[in-house]
């Protein structure tokens, strides 16, 4: 599995986004409804997100997305 190069700077939930900034300046966003298991997600489990050099976990949603997928525009189950 590949690491980035960059790392994450901030994840925030502004409704209906979620928006992941990274220390390059790329920023990334989408609509949380596309993405089954976060659409279902209170305000404040999806602000509980942990970043690793792979990608972003909600332990109370039980969803892992890879910076990989992201980047290619895969947010997730569909």
């Amino acid at each position: 599995m590949n690491t980035l190069v960059d790392t994450v700077k901030k994840v925030d939930y502004a409704t209906p986004n979620l928006v992941i900034e990274m220390a390059s300046g790329v920023v990334l966003n989408f609509p949380v409804k596309d993405n089954p298991r976060l659409a279902k997600g209170s305000p404040a489990q999806l602000r509980n997100v942990e970043a690793s050099p792979y990608g972003l976990h909600w332990p109370e949603l039980d969803e892992d997305l890879s910076f990989e997928g992201l980047l290619r525009g895969d947010f997730g189950q569909t």
